[in-house]
């Protein structure tokens, strides 16, 4: 069975590993993220690459940052601003002749959940990323949207609060989960305002002022995936990112859904109860959507 050299760049740590056709990944690797230098970055991929080369038949990569899948180019680069306007896909192609493939890591992780996950045999649907801001992937009539400018599911340049001023206004800080780990933090006093184990220590054991800002923050997701319907009319949605392991997470959007059409006649008149679920392939789904990518490629 052939194997894929599949590359998940994130902004502080790059994950990579080989993965067989049907999706079944071997151990997995990581290393710390250049910060600021694009020759740097550059020389740890083609390291990862090196150290595999004989053994792969493609590389696939998920990267941030808005990407043109079929240039191979990345633009913005997310956290990683010396990306923009990078021509990976080239770059490694002249190197090493072999097949390369770019995706956005949110619409990556979409692809593994139409593959092998939570939207596999899902018609139209959406998986929704809740990580530092909120990405996502759109499915409809069985395909990823990408849209003319490969921009489809951008999810956190969209507006829940107009009442905010400036980016807090934006769906990527409102439903931002970073955001609201630190909030739950530093109301109760925490040293450490990153951790999410104490903030849902917290929210697990009923303490008012978590589950106040929990709760919030689940209503925020909730008119994100009201307002995605109106738009779009899916059936399905999957929540991806590092809180989707607490099943209190969904069950709480769940929650604030059905709350806000049932006191609405109109939204509850017009709009289904949904399937709102969580992801399947977790922490790998960057890797296994990259390698989607790969295996539909021309």
């Amino acid at each position: 069975m052939s194997h894929y050299l599949t590359i998940d760049v994130g902004g502080t740590q790059i994950k990579y590993a080989l993965i067989q056709e049907n999706g079944s990944i071997g151990e997995t690797s990581t290393c710390p993220t250049p910060q600021g230098s694009l020759d740097a970055f550059l020389e740890v991929i083609f390291a990862i690459i090196e150290s595999l080369k004989t053994t792969i038949q493609g590389i696939a990569f998920s990267i941030p940052g808005k990407v043109d899948t079929e240039a191979g180019v990345i633009y913005f680069g997310g956290a990683l601003t010396y990306l923009d306007q990078l021509p990976l896909k080239q770059i490694i192609q002249e190197r090493y002749g072999i097949k390369v493939a770019l995706q956005n890591d949110a619409k990556a992780a979409a692809l593994a959940e139409v593959w092998l996950g939570s939207l596999k045999g899902v018609h139209d649907g959406a998986v929704i990323v809740l990580g530092t801001g909120v990405g996502g992937g759109v499915v409809l009539n069985g395909k990823l949207r990408m849209g003319p400018h490969f921009q489809a599911g951008e999810l956190s340049l969209g507006t829940l609060d107009l009442s905010k001023p400036g980016f807090e206004k934006m769906i990527g800080m409102a439903g931002s989960a970073v955001r609201m780990i630190e909030t739950i933090n530093k109301t109760l006093g925490n040293q450490d305002i990153k951790d999410g184990r104490l903030a849902f220590d917290a929210i697990l054991s009923g303490n008012e002022q978590a589950l106040a800002i929990f709760r919030d923050y689940c209503q925020q997701i909730a008119y994100l995936i009201l307002n995605l319907q109106a738009f779009l009319d899916l059936t399905t949605y999957a929540i991806g990112g590092g809180i989707s392991s607490q099943p209190i997470v969904i069950e709480e959007i769940k929650n604030q859904y059905l709350a806000i059409l049932e006191a609405n006649p109109v939204l509850k008149m017009n709009l289904p109860e949904l399937t709102i679920l969580p992801t399947t392939l977790k922490n790998e789904a960057n890797l296994v959507g990259a390698l989607y990518t790969l295996l539909t490629t021309e």
